[in-house]
């Protein structure tokens, strides 16, 4: 275990799989309180049960952050548990329905825009006071590649992505000088449960080999690999660093 959290709490959300699973146990194997939320309780649970078997400190909270009491209440039984708020990797997110944007079905619009972007706001709503209270904080959001692109068939994901991102900034730019940094990560395409409920990680389907050539690494990320990114991101290293939508993308963005 490292020590480049000790004495810090870090908040994830999306926390029982993928990019949050891997984000929460590494800020707990750097030495960080974490409170995990997910509406995937087994998973939650799951993930916190395995920092405190490996000698950290973990909470699970299930929460939906489309809902703000859920949010709300995610971030004072945090404060409540460890006394403050140092971090956050707002994380939580969906797929959505595919289809073109003339024919999205509209609740699966407003799934997705609630969960993704709205979702998003309400836990920066509720950090961000928390970390005023404190000592200040880094802040986190999960973006995309599809934040900064287009992506056929999927209009709420890609709309929701790129709003994190100006939300991002837009708070960055509020809490500059109250020692409250804000940034975005913007994966590629990650082999998470996500995709693999998609279908999109069978080497064997068509999509899968046309996806994976888009990334000039020729492979998709792997979840560890994000979570290293928000960790730097949350660390002082990144002292100077606010309002940025990192791109962990295999180079996707870059042809």
């Amino acid at each position: 275990m490292d020590d480049r959290f000790a004495e810090k709490v870090a908040l994830v959300t999306g926390a029982g799989s993928g990019i949050g699973e891997a984000t929460a146990l590494a800020f707990a194997r750097e030495g960080a309180a974490v409170a995990l939320s997910d509406i995937d309780v087994v998973g939650g649970e799951r993930v916190a049960e395995a920092i405190r078997t490996a000698g950290g400190r973990a909470v699970f909270v299930a929460a939906d952050v489309a809902r703000e009491d859920d949010v709300r209440a995610l971030v004072e039984r945090t404060v409540a548990e460890f006394g403050r708020l140092d971090c956050a990797c707002n994380n939580a997110g969906i797929g959505g329905p595919s289809a073109p944007t003339g024919e999205y079905p509209s609740d699966g619009w407003e799934r997705v825009i609630g969960v993704n972007l709205t979702g998003v706001f309400w836990c920066l709503r509720h950090e961000i006071p928390a970390m005023l209270a404190g000592e200040g904080g880094s802040i986190v959001n999960m973006a995309s590649i599809l934040g900064t692109v287009g992506f056929a068939n999927a209009p709420a994901y890609v709309a929701a992505k790129h709003g994190v991102i100006g939300l991002t900034k837009t708070a960055a730019v509020e809490y500059a000088t109250q020692g409250v940094r804000i940034n975005a990560v913007c994966p590629g395409f990650v082999a998470t449960p996500l995709l693999d409920k998609a279908g999109l990680l069978d080497p064997a389907s068509p999509i899968h080999a046309h996806l994976v050539s888009l990334h000039p690494m020729k492979r998709f990320g792997a979840p560890a690999e994000v979570a290293e990114v928000v960790l730097w991101l949350c660390s002082t290293g990144a002292s100077l660093v606010t309002g940025h939508a990192l791109l962990a993308d295999g180079g996707y963005t870059a042809v």
